[in-house]
Order: C-alpha cells, then structure tokens, then sequence
C-alpha cells in the first residue's frame, strides 16, 4: 500500500488528478450497483454517477468551472428523485480544490451559492430527515477547511524558501564582499612589499652602472644592497605566499612574522639612505602602543611615501614625524622634490580622504580622486586608513616638495 501511495505521489498533478476522477467514478457505479433494483432510471442513475467524478480530471486548472461541472449532474439526480444516490464525495474535493486555489472573493461566493444549493436540496419533498443537512453541511466544512489549510501551508512554504533563497543571496554576497576585501588587502600587501623593495633595487642598479667602471667599490657596495634588497624581498614574499597557500588549520599553517610595526620603520629609513635620500626622523608626544591594523597602515604610509619620494620626486631630502596625541596618531611624510618634478608619482593631484563621509570605504572625495589612471600605493593607503577610521591628505608640501600626511585613531 505504501508503495503504491509513493508511486501515486509520484505522477504528475494531471495524472494524480485523472486517477482520482476515475476511482471515484469507480466507487460511485460500484456503490449503485446493489441498489440497482430500486433505483427510478437506473442507467440514468448510472450515467449521471460517473458525471459527477470524472471532472475532477481538470480540477487544479478549472477549481470552480468543475465544481460547477459535478454539482450539475448531483443537482439533476437530487431533482428527478431516482433513489439512491452516491456520498458525495466528487464535490466535496471539488469544494476542496476552490477553497485551496481560488481568490478570497471567488471563495467567498462560491460557498454562499454553495450554501444555498445544500438548503435548496434539504428542502425537496423526499430529504425528510433533518440531521441530513447537517451531515451534508459538515462534509462540505471539513473539505472547506481543509482547502484553506492547505492553501495556507503552501504559502507558509513558500514564504520559507523566498527567505531562504534570500538568506542564501545574502550569504553568498557576504562572502563575495569577503572575498573582494581580501583579494584587496592582499593586493595592498604585495604592491608594498613589491614596489618598495623594487623602486630601491632599481636606484641602486643605476648607482652601479654610474658608477662603473671609474668607481668599482662603490659599484659593489650599491650590488651589495641590491643583493641584500632582493634576498629580503624574497623573504617577505614568502612569508605572504605561505599565508595564502597554507592550510585553514591554524596548527599546520606555516610559521609567519609579525606585521611590521611603525616602532620598526629604522628599517625602510636606513634603505632609502641607501638610496641616496638623507631622511630625518622626529617623534613627537608620548608614544603608545597602537592596534595591530593602525601600526601597519602607519608603517605602511611611511613606506609607500618614501618609496615615492625615490622613484619620482628627484628630492634629496625627507622628513618622517610620528606624532601622539590623546585618541590620535599623525603620521607625516614629506620631501624636498618639486611637484613640477614629481609629475610621474602616482597621485599628481592634492587628494583628501575622510573615513566616515563615504562608509569608510576608503574613497577619496576632491580633486585628486585616486582613479584608475592613477597607480595603487596611495590609493592603497587611503583604503588602510579609512578601514581604520582615519583621514588621509595628499598633495604639495607647505614649503614645497610633496607631502603625505595621515592621522589615525589610538588608544
């Protein structure tokens, strides 16, 4: 039995509904069959039994035209009297099927004619039985609960997979959202190790060709640091490509440094020193101990700044300043290049970012908007600093050159 009801449920609706027609069609010719004797027309009697089931093959598409189409023939037996006739059970399913799948307006109507046709029957000379209205009555208000139940089901599924469908959109845009932002930071972190480290090789290749071959120790010297610059920019690399390809579980990923800190930006000063930039370093206030984001966008401004100074500004001097103060940390970079001269850097255009005024996506508002004419390091950096919160203005210096100035939140 179980069987058979799976592979029922299993039949397209028309074809569930077809069987349905023709079972109760079935039932209703077989229910007349032992009363045959006594029925008034009998074939009559036999023809509008079946006409009262069969409809029910167009239920789902037609609720009220079918429920029509079966109350006709019921009405027809009910009026010529032949005896005895079928439970109506075909019209109590096609009641059923209006309430579950019609307007609330064609519901309404149809059970006030519906109501009308049970009183109208009751009253026919041969219903002399009262509790027959009732009984009738009470068929048809269980079917017609029973449709609005089902109706009201379906719709609370529907209503649960459109939830559903958008809590999925929703987490498949978070993790879209997720993945940009990482793709981005990871972007920031291999443009400033990158473009550092190959901004100072570069200068120091052409000290040595400069210098070759009148001066070759100082050639050799400037080899040396490129060799040094290279072998340290490897490390970092790997360090970074070990992150990305290393395993989720935190016990088995490989082994990384700590995220440089603005306490160890000696580091990038002595190298552009070597670049032939004399650079001055002046902290001012008390310092604190920053989060771990706000020390690394600070040591990253310090180093994309300076790294523009050596490709582009032709400066010989610049001036860091690490400044504390209560809530804030300023971090300013500037030079001593024209910004005539600095025409190449990636920004030419004084730019301000405020964190807040744009959602804190890091875009910059104003004239120097980081577009995509411009290059990556300082658009990075404007993407660091409204992520922590903070400001960013870059342009010419008050006395000149190119500055970059960046205050950030602190405890």
């Amino acid at each position: 039995m179980k069987r058979l009801a799976a592979r029922a449920a299993a039949l397209p609706p028309r074809m569930q509904d077809l069987a349905l027609a023709l079972a109760l069609a079935a039932y209703n010719a077989g229910s007349l069959i032992p009363e045959a004797h006594q029925l008034r027309l009998p074939y009559l009697a036999f023809v509008l039994a079946l006409l009262q089931a069969v409809p029910l093959a167009w239920r789902r598409r037609w609720p009220v035209a079918v429920l029509l189409a079966i109350g006709i023939p019921r009405s027809f037996y009910d009026q010529l009297n032949l005896g005895f006739q079928p439970v109506p059970l075909a019209s109590a399913i096609a009641y059923y099927t209006v309430m579950d799948r019609s307007s609330t307006r064609v519901r309404l109507v149809t059970s006030g004619l519906l109501l009308a046709g049970i009183i109208r029957s009751q009253t026919l000379p041969h219903h002399t039985e009262p509790y027959d209205f009732f009984v009738v009555a009470l068929q048809f208000t269980v079917a017609g609960m029973a449709g609005v139940l089902s109706r009201t089901h379906r719709a609370y599924v529907r209503e649960a997979e459109a939830r559903a469908d958008r809590a999925e959109a929703e987490r498949d845009r978070e993790v879209a959202l997720a993945a940009a932002q990482e793709r981005a930071s990871i972007a920031r972190e291999l443009h400033d190790v990158v473009a550092h480290h190959v901004s100072l090789m570069a200068v120091q290749s052409e000290a040595a060709a400069s210098l070759l071959p009148d001066r070759p120790a100082e050639a050799g010297r400037s080899v040396q640091i490129i060799g040094d610059t290279a072998r340290e920019t490897l490390t970092q690399l790997r360090q970074l490509l070990g992150v990305l390809r290393g395993p989720a579980d935190p016990a088995t990923r490989p082994s990384t440094a700590p995220s440089p800190s603005i306490g160890e930006i000696d580091e990038v000063l002595v190298q552009v020193r070597q670049a032939g930039i004399a650079v001055d370093l002046r902290v001012e206030g008390r310092p604190a101990k920053l989060a771990p984001g706000v020390e690394l966008t600070a040591y990253r401004i310090v180093q994309e700044a300076l790294t523009n100074t050596v490709r582009h500004s032709g400066a010989g001097e610049a001036a860091v300043t690490v400044s504390y103060e209560p809530g804030y940390v300023t971090v300013s970079v500037t030079d001593t290049g024209s910004v005539a001269a600095g025409a190449g850097r990636e920004e030419k255009k004084p730019a301000h970012v405020r964190a807040g005024a744009n959602g804190g996506r890091g875009r910059p508002d104003g004239p120097g908007e980081f577009g995509p004419a411009g290059g990556f390091g300082l658009a990075g950096i404007a993407e660091r600093v409204a992520s922590c919160g903070g400001s960013l203005t870059v342009g010419p210096g008050q006395g000149g050159g190119f500055a970059v100035t960046a205050r950030l939140p602190a405890p």
